[in-house]
């Protein structure tokens, strides 16, 4: 009894916490680590480029700023005796033989009066501050394609009076393809950066994984003591008893009618609790990813055991004067268990068979769709409540129907059907209404 209590315990904590798909587990945490790491790191990467290039910009707006305001005295010189002079008397010029610069000098109407170096940029913004006539020197900066430009008014106060005179506007340009060049190397140190980090943290990631799923594993290795320890120490003293009463049931005329009738009731009782047992320790082994681990996948014909099925519970529905059809036109093969799918469309087609009353008619169609294998079990039969369906699927569920609870089962068959499906990677749906039938759908990856 002890046993037994250890049994549902676990069971109920294996509902409610599932370890299932045990390999994947290590993945996801790995794929999650990785995530978070690259996030923060692209995060980090984008904040300081951001910052370094607005750094660049404020840089090369300030150098620009300090040429165009040094090149304010010439503006009446050139005015008045033309560029004749700005050879001898401009002696930060140099510059221009350094980088790619320009200086343009406008008079107070836009006109250009003269220009200085080798990069000038074809439009002008002039006309924003003949049309603002603003008293205030705002310089403007521009874009224009690898050339950065600031223009600036410059103005003059008349003697004794607080009253400015605009004089006419400079505008220094240079070139940003240095800039850029910088930008792109910064971005392909932080592209390289990057990658080599998360190569590293993955290393470390990969172990720190398999540290956090040392306790799993112990879990999963006691759990797999558990089932075997189940299966002998319960399997067995039932397997005793219906041994013992099918033997007493063979001399049955020892024993009074009432007596035989409780060897009758002992008997199916042990053998119910016996296929209780076995469904449940695999529903157990599936949820903590024993079952997965065993399975020999190797690829199968589903079109060959649907029809071996359908010749197998032939003569069940015959009996129960249901026509069975099986419908496969088209061969369909996937990679799997045999037994597993055996167990899995057994199920299936026994409760369409089970459920459905005579003259009624159970179909076994499949097709190919989109890389799926899709096999549908549609009956005739009582059918499913609509509020009912989304828990067909849930283990030890039975209807409410009256008909339907009449028929012997123990409300397992579609949990494991659902547990196989999706041990294959695959689901399995259901439509239904109530008088008209029900028709379940397996989807499973093609081989």
């Amino acid at each position: 009894m002890a046993l037994l209590k250890r049994l549902t315990s676990w069971i109920v904590a294996s509902n409610q916490i599932s370890i299932k798909g045990f390999p994947d587990l290590g993945w996801r945490l790995l794929i999650a680590y990785l995530t978070a790491v690259a996030a923060i790191l692209g995060t980090s990467a984008t904040t300081l480029y951001i910052f370094f290039e607005r750094n660049l910009n404020e840089r090369l707006n300030r150098q620009l700023l300090a040429l165009a305001q040094a090149a304010i005295p010439s503006l009446e010189m050139v005015k008045i005796e033309g560029r004749q002079n700005l050879d001898k008397d401009l002696p930060w010029r140099h510059l221009f033989s350094d980088r790619e610069q320009g200086l343009e000098w406008f008079d107070s109407d836009g006109n250009l009066l003269t220009k200085e170096g080798t990069l000038v940029p074809k439009t002008s913004s002039i006309a924003i501050f003949l049309s603002s006539r603003s008293t205030k020197n705002i310089p403007i900066f521009e874009q224009e394609r690898q050339i950065r430009s600031v223009t600036i008014a410059v103005y003059t106060s008349e003697a004794n009076k607080n009253i400015l005179q605009l004089k006419g506007y400079i505008r220094a340009s240079e070139s940003t393809r240095h800039y850029s060049a910088t930008l792109a190397r910064l971005r392909l140190k932080l592209w390289m950066a990057g990658i080599i980090a998360l190569f590293l943290i993955s290393l470390s990631s990969i172990y720190l994984a398999r540290q956090a799923l040392v306790p799993s594993t112990n879990t999963l290795e006691r759990l797999k003591h558990l089932t075997a320890e189940a299966s002998l120490e319960l399997r067995n003293p039932l397997a005793r008893i219906a041994v013992a009463s099918d033997v007493m049931l063979a001399h049955a005329e020892q024993f009074q009618p009432s007596d035989a009738r409780k060897l009758e009731m002992i008997s199916t009782a042990a053998k119910q609790m016996k296929r209780l047992l076995e469904e449940l320790l695999f529903l157990v082994r599936t949820n903590i990813g024993v079952l997965a681990h065993e399975m020999e996948r190797s690829p199968l014909s589903l079109t060959n055991l649907l029809q071996e099925l359908a010749e197998h519970f032939d003569p069940i529905a015959q009996i129960k004067g249901i026509v069975l059809r099986a419908e496969l036109k088209t061969e369909i093969t996937v990679k799997g268990d045999a037994t597993q799918l055996n167990r899995l469309f057994s199920n299936l087609i026994g409760n369409a068979i089970k459920y459905t009353d005579s003259g009624g008619k159970v179909t076994v169609s499949g097709e190919t769709l989109r890389g799926w294998a899709c096999i549908s079990v549609e009956d005739t039969g009582y059918g499913i409540a609509p509020e009912a369906l989304p828990f067909v699927f849930q283990r030890f569920w039975r209807s409410k129907d009256p008909k339907a609870r009449q028929q012997e089962g123990l409300g397992l068959g579609l949990a494991i059907g659902q547990a196989i499906a999706q041990q294959h990677g695959g689901k399995i749906t259901v439509e239904s209404q109530l008088g008209v039938g029900s028709c379940f759908r397996v989807h499973l990856p093609l081989g």
